[in-house]
């Protein structure tokens, strides 16, 4: 199993960015979870909502191709770009990743 970096990278200024290993296989979600980072998830991680949407800001060709179904809750997500991808599907196949994570405040209940 190949181990590679996923930096991680906040809209919210209070926070620095951190380095952390990702290995072939694994979402940016289940490393955000796994290291005690705040990724909102309501559907439990599964493609179900576009709560768990980060921005790609380098190594989108070391990620799983994007899907329909994602590209569908993506245009419901809050302020999605160019770049966005859900956490869940964000799957590691090939390389070092760069991501952001929105700002989690802007869900209700949070």
């Amino acid at each position: 199993m190949n181990i590679f970096k996923l930096k991680i990278n906040f809209e919210e200024t209070s926070k620095p960015s951190l380095e952390l290993p990702i290995a072939e296989g694994e979402s940016v979600l289940d490393v955000c979870l796994d290291n005690g980072i705040e990724l909102q998830h309501n559907c439990g991680g599964v493609c179900g909502c576009s709560t768990c949407q980060v921005y790609v800001n380098s190594g989108m060709d070391f990620l799983q191709e994007i899907s329909d179904k994602e590209e569908d809750f993506i245009d419901r997500a809050i302020n999605p770009r160019i770049n966005s991808r859900l956490g869940c599907q964000c799957v590691v196949i090939n390389g070092d990743i760069e991501v952001t994570l929105p700002d989690q405040h802007q869900f209700l209940g949070h």
